[in-house]
């Protein structure tokens, strides 16, 4: 068989627990972004976009949605019979396997894969950033240096390098130092996740750190040993917009910025183009009575009421007299008459009732998850439903089939919470 000269592994099963109700029941990757797309859709595109035909991706966490996403990767050009994108999720094997335990042993237990189209180079990839990115100007980078491995990094602010992996360079670029979330950083470029490896580098440093470490981790063990061993290192600095939305307030904000005039991630770039496995919808329809001003609107959506500063995604239906301002709201929702959102994530498959209010009165600390819910944003998880009449506050996490008697005196406080578990979960 045709060698291949590189191949991608694609991170994808993380919880995302900073997400919230969010990430409940489905991983990271695969949380709608921009109304149409999941999060995966963009390192996918940016593969084959790139040149790069041969993707496996590492599922773990809540895998379901995310694997019937992918499917055998028609929309991104990835269903071919040699290459293409494969899922790889954990397995049991009469000498080893188990769960991932770290991003390194993740790619380690795929070793048979790799070894299978014994590569020149492999790019290794995280599955829940927004970006763009042409990866095979890093690997011409890459081979340029000739490096054993290429980290992507980024600038960022010296009082915010703390929170990253930061990589401390010669003038050339070639990494003297690694430091993971330094004190006191001596650099502000930062790592954004994505190597570039030579195969028989990667592949010897994946044994190696195996029989030390039970959870290895690329950050935490291998990238430090290359360095201490005396391999070439260098930094690739990427210079276009990328976003770790991890929390929910930057998933918020990075919805946000899509409807801007001149949006700094502009997804309607015909030269660069985000594909998804988007079904086919019937027109967006608005009725008379619709007001609409700086949104996004998905593909078979209907209004009539008024949306404004929003994104709202495919197959959402929104009622005579609700206004929705500032908000998320994710495909196959049903908003009924009357109802007010302000400030609001609602995922996909929920149904709000007549004259419900969400995101009202007054800021109050979540009760029970101050680190997740901390910015005032109301969240409500997948297929929930809440009744009529209503009237949430700010900072609540709401799931479930709720009904009447879910809530006290049909209202519930800034920063609390209701979470209703169903049978089996």
């Amino acid at each position: 068989m045709q060698k291949k000269e590189t191949i991608a592994m694609l991170l994808a099963g993380g919880q995302g627990s900073r997400l919230g109700i969010l990430t409940k029941h489905i991983a990271k990757p695969a949380v709608v972004f921009g109304g149409k797309y999941r999060i995966i859709d963009f390192p996918l595109s940016n593969c084959i976009n790139s040149g790069i035909d041969t993707v496996g991706v590492l599922t773990q966490y809540q895998p379901l949605l995310l694997n019937r996403h992918i499917g055998i990767g028609i929309p991104w050009d990835l269903d071919r019979g040699y290459g293409g994108v494969t899922i790889l999720p954990p397995y049991i094997s009469d000498e080893s396997g188990g769960w991932y335990t770290g991003t390194a042993n993740a790619v380690f237990q795929n070793m048979p894969y790799m070894e299978y189209y014994n590569p020149e180079y492999v790019l290794i990839l995280s599955g829940d950033h927004i970006y763009k990115m042409d990866y095979e100007m890093m690997l011409n980078n890459h081979k340029k240096n000739n490096a054993d491995v290429t980290i992507a990094v980024l600038k960022v602010p010296i009082e915010e390098a703390n929170r990253f992996g930061i990589m401390n360079t010669d003038e050339n670029l070639q990494i003297i130092e690694f430091e993971e979330k330094p004190d006191e950083p001596k650099s502000d470029l930062a790592s954004m996740g994505i190597y570039i490896f030579r195969w028989d580098v990667l592949k010897q440093a994946l044994i190696e750190n195996e029989k030390h470490h039970e959870n290895s981790d690329f950050g935490k063990h291998v990238i430090p040993y290359l360095l201490n061993k005396g391999n070439r290192l260098f930094a690739y600095e990427f210079e276009g917009f990328w976003k770790d939305v991890g929390t929910l307030e930057a998933y918020w904000q990075a919805n946000m910025e899509l409807i801007n005039i001149v949006p700094e991630f502009n997804l309607y770039e015909p030269y660069w183009k985000i594909y998804t496995n988007n079904a086919i919808q019937p027109p967006q329809y608005l009725g008379e009575e619709a007001n609409l001003d700086t949104c996004i609107l998905g593909d078979g959506t209907e209004v009539y009421g008024e949306v404004y500063n929003s994104v709202i995604g495919s197959n959402v239906f929104i009622g005579k007299g609700a206004v929705i301002r500032n908000s998320i709201i994710m495909g196959d929702t049903v908003i009924m008459d009357n109802v007010q959102i302000d400030r609001c994530i609602i995922a996909e498959g929920c149904s709000i009732g007549n004259n419900v209010k969400l995101g009202y009165g007054d800021f109050a600390e979540n009760q029970e998850q101050p680190n997740i819910y901390e910015t005032g944003l109301t969240v409500v998880g997948e297929k929930t439903s809440i009744p009529q009449d209503i009237v949430i506050g700010k900072n609540c996490a709401l799931y479930g089939k709720l009904t009447a008697e879910s809530f006290e005196d049909g209202q519930l406080a800034s920063g609390c919470n209701i979470i209703i578990e169903e049978a089996g979960e």
